[in-house]
């Protein structure tokens, strides 16, 4: 192309300057891009992203020093934790000096956890197994069910015989094995993933028997109590102050046999929460979403809305809004159920959403859109939004009315969306500075604990190389930013988060 030719084809197309420099480059080969135009794009493109325009103190930069030199080793290990399979990367993880540091670190809230995926299966087979009156059986899908009862349970499907556990602890002699054999129905832990679980229906399938197997302990009405104690307990004690529940409040029952209503679960939530601030000051508190399956019809949806206004004027406190769980990919599409999901505003009642959408690697699909349908419906947030960079317009949307993307990284790989979490689509967005937080979804189901695991995979792995301690401040204070706490309650838990933060620098700086 002659110098007339590109002249002319400049000034028809209208250019920006940085493309006529482009240009300019191509055309005089010889030339040498301005070093100085160089770096200050490299500092604007690190400025976009999550965590960059934090403003750091002279305590945060140095122990961002420490930060970068953990990361440095973490990204030359032979073996790269992110890009494995998290059962398989799991104790390299805990041999890590930077997830150590991790589990130090004031995270503040978990906004995406599931009601009976929260707690290690060890508390649950050592403590709630070991209870009288429990029985189990052994299905014929190689799992088990679990039920408490004064007399042995009566034989249906897919139980064939029920046995009190103790007698049957009596039997096996080797109580540790036998435990073990128990833990491994509660978790989807293989020693070999990739083989155990060969596509996303394989492990979906894993993933609902394991609900089922833990459904029969964590419904009956005192571990229930327990089972959400034990559980603030838990996040507690990995550094997060704050928690928003997905909760299908189910009914609960006691040991003769009665059944509990909705009203009854949350009360039991609201009891055990007060009790657990009352002796823990430095945890601020927990929020409930009510969820309903996505596989139920539009009239079912109708009646769990009804009973989640009840439910929002008995609990407004505790109660954070509504959302639809379960496996995207074979459930119903978000707009199917989109005359039910405006019966609140018909009723005059602000119902907040938190929407489940773009949990697929499906494009072009009816599910697909489920991310710009949430936001139509006024999400607060999208939960996982894997899809979402395949969405500008929705993504966009998302960005412009502060709706935060709940990234849940070990979920994503294990439930196989991504394998290698180095290419994890949320790595666009943070690179974009979109709003998002981070979250560890069914941490119990996965053989995780807490969030730590998934601020290592999510700092580590996704953001990349370039992170720093920027990015991990812009991730705790998004937890409380996008949080469903009123303006003044952000305000306070940010004080204490701070706080929180400032010590947690202080302690860790280099020597």
């Amino acid at each position: 192309m002659s110098a007339s030719s590109l002249k002319v084809t400049i000034k028809s197309t209208k250019l920006s300057p940085p493309m006529l420099l482009v240009l300019g480059i191509a055309a005089l080969s010889t030339a040498m891009p301005d070093p100085s135009y160089r770096e200050s794009l490299i500092r604007k493109e690190r400025s976009q992203q999550t965590g960059g325009r934090m403003v750091l103190s002279e305590a945060e930069l140095q122990f961002n020093a420490l930060l970068d030199k953990l990361k440095q080793q973490e990204m030359e290990s032979e073996d790269f934790p992110p890009a494995m399979h998290f059962f398989q990367a799991k104790d390299l993880i805990e041999q890590s000096q930077l997830f150590s540091l991790l589990q130090k670190m004031p995270k503040g809230g978990a906004l995406h956890v599931h009601d009976f995926a929260m707690v290690d299966v060890d508390w649950l087979v050592k403590n709630v197994t070991y209870r009288p009156h429990c029985y189990v059986c052994f299905t014929d899908t190689s799992s088990v069910r679990f039920t408490f009862s004064l007399r042995q349970p009566k034989s249906s499907p897919p139980c064939s015989q029920w046995m009190l556990l103790d007698n049957l602890r009596a039997k096996v002699g080797n109580t540790t094995d036998f435990d073990q054999s128990l833990m491994r129905n509660l978790t989807l832990y293989s020693d070999n993933p990739e083989v155990a679980y060969p596509n996303q229906d394989v492990v979906w399938k894993r993933f609902e028997e394991a609900f089922l197997a833990v459904w029969g302990l964590v419904t009956h009405a005192p571990v229930f109590k327990d089972y959400f104690y034990e559980g603030l307990k838990q996040f507690n004690a990995d550094n997060v102050m704050y928690l928003e529940l997905r909760a299908l409040l189910p009914p609960t029952y006691e040991l003769d046999g009665t059944v509990n209503s909705r009203f009854w679960t949350m009360k039991a939530y609201q009891d055990e929460l007060k009790d657990f601030l009352g002796k823990h000051q430095d945890f601020f508190g927990c929020r409930v979403i009510v969820t309903a399956h996505r596989g139920i019809n539009a009239t079912e949806l109708t009646n769990a809305l009804e009973d989640a206004i009840e439910l929002q004027k008995d609990f407004p406190e505790l109660m954070a809004g509504f959302d639809l769980v379960g496996r995207e990919d074979s459930g119903r599409p978000l707009w199917y159920f989109s005359k039910a999901l405006s019966l609140p505003a018909e009723r005059g009642v602000s119902m907040p959403y938190f929407f489940h959408a773009g949990e697929t690697d499906f494009q072009g699909t009816e599910v697909d859109q489920n991310m710009l349908d949430a936001l139509l419906l006024n999400t607060s947030r999208i939960g996982h939004g894997f899809a979402l960079v395949h969405h500008p317009t929705a993504k966009a949307l998302s960005r412009q009315m502060g709706v935060a993307v709940e990234v849940c990284p070990i979920s994503n790989q294990v439930l196989k969306l991504v394998s290698d979490l180095r290419n994890h689509p949320a790595a666009v967005l943070m690179s974009e500075g979109h709003p998002l937080v981070v979250s560890s979804d069914d941490p119990a189901l996965f053989g995780a604990c807490g969030l730590s695991y998934d601020f290592y995979e999510a700092f580590v792995g996704i953001a990349g190389l370039k992170a720093d301690v920027g990015t991990l401040k812009e991730f705790a204070i998004n937890s409380i930013k996008y949080s469903s706490l009123s303006p003044e309650q952000k305000n306070k838990a940010l004080a204490i988060w701070q706080k929180k933060w400032e010590r947690f620098v202080l302690e860790n700086l280099p020597q």
